[in-house]
């Protein structure tokens, strides 16, 4: 699998994202061709060579001839759709906008047809965004992840006067995100960058493992007191070769010890309708001396503030712990056997050393189970006995 870090020691912005793109291998004549498909003749692309305190770097400006008029989502819709932009880079142009649209309603108090984005509906916005898509198609890029994202202060002018920093919307964007203050009063992470990353990344934290192939350089425009550069590096996990992936989890924790036992049951299925990877619970001594119920859970980053609002609303905490951590798991894949009773569906791991694991899916075996009126780990254990002859061919990612 080939995977793209972000490294944002320093923030990132749309033009930095882009220009990073460049330096790590992406041929600029192929970026100059897909732009062209926007059907848009209003700027003009420069691309150089600079030094950032000593670095060689990339940046790319993007100079517009005449300012549009604010835009809303349906007149850059248009525009997206009247392109001859590949259909999948128009797909996620479209997501993308339509994500910073809805913050920005959102924060205004607007209805979705009525929020105009004033800077961010600027062509050089939508040829970051565009160019920044054609950039990892064109790479081969198939996951990214981004490191903790510092954050300056200040104030900044905009369409709506003078705001505090990090602008509102770059702080929407980046809800569940880890980020981190900095001295600097400065933008350093601009609402572009925001959403692509928060659109795009399947996991923010350290750097995965993976058989690094290039490095890239994306400068900034502002010179500060730390080189102003996005530096982005591109490899092959050594998942896509080995038996397993490193995945970015967000664990959830909460301590109960006023809980009625009974509703466990239901509030551990509405985490799974919800989103959750794993929920567990463990006995805990609290305070007092009065036993308690540990309630944790796994999720992805994206999908903790929702899962966190059930808690708050079915099970009494008052408080719930958060924290980011990996989970090593398994390549695997899913067949199907046909037991004495039925069909089973069965998930396959492999751990290395040509040895494989066999688990039956446990609402089937349940269901036949009780259909047949037999013990549940009959048709388990025989699933698992069939799952070994299962014909690679027949097996589903």
């Amino acid at each position: 699998m080939k995977i793209a870090y972000f490294d944002c020691f320093s923030g990132a912005s749309g033009d930095m994202i882009l220009s990073s793109l460049l330096y790590a291998g992406l041929p600029e004549a192929i970026l100059r061709e897909g732009l062209k498909r926007l059907n848009l003749d209003t700027f003009e692309l420069h691309v150089q060579q600079v030094l950032k305190s000593g670095f060689r770097a990339t940046q790319v400006r993007v100079e517009v001839h005449q300012q549009s008029p604010p835009r809303r989502l349906d007149e850059i819709e248009a525009i997206i759709r009247s392109s001859a932009l590949d259909l999948e880079v128009q797909e996620k142009a479209l997501r993308i906008f339509e994500r910073l649209a809805s913050v920005e309603a959102g924060i205004h108090g607007k209805e979705l047809s009525e929020v105009h984005l004033h800077e961010l509906s600027g062509d050089d916005t939508i040829v970051d965004v565009v160019g920044s898509l054609i950039g990892f198609q064109q790479l081969g890029i198939e996951q990214i992840v981004v490191s903790p994202i510092p954050l300056g202060r200040g104030t900044i002018e905009a369409a709506h006067g003078k705001i505090p920093l990090p602008a509102p919307a770059t702080l929407e964007l980046l809800k569940n995100a880890p980020v981190y203050g900095s001295p600097l009063e400065v933008e350093l992470v601009t609402p572009t960058a925001a959403v692509l990353f928060s659109e795009l990344a399947y996991s923010f934290g350290a750097i995965p493992p993976m058989r690094l192939e290039a490095v890239g350089y994306g400068a900034g425009t502002r010179d500060l007191p730390v080189p102003n550069l996005l530096r982005l590096l591109i490899g092959t996990s050594e998942g896509s070769t080995g038996p397993a992936n490193v995945e970015t989890l967000c664990l959830l924790e909460t301590n109960l010890d006023d809980f009625n036992p009974q509703f466990y049951e239901p509030v551990m299925s509405h985490l799974f309708e919800a989103g959750a990877v794993d929920v567990y619970l463990s006995p805990i001594q609290m305070k007092k001396n009065r036993p308690g119920t540990l309630l944790s859970m796994l999720c992805l980053p994206q999908e903790a503030e929702k899962l966190e609002s059930i808690l708050f609303s079915e099970t009494s905490t008052l408080g719930v712990r958060r924290r980011l951590t990996e989970r090593l798991a398994l390549t695997r894949t899913t067949g199907q056997v046909q037991t004495t009773w039925g069909k089973v569906r069965i998930k396959i791991a492999e751990p290395g050393g040509g040895r494989q694991k066999f688990s039956p899916e446990y609402e089937d075996c349940r269901a036949l189970a009780e259909q047949h009126h037999i013990p549940i780990k009959d048709v388990y254990l025989e699933a698992q006995i069939k799952g070994q002859e299962v014909d690679p061919s027949l097996r589903s990612g």
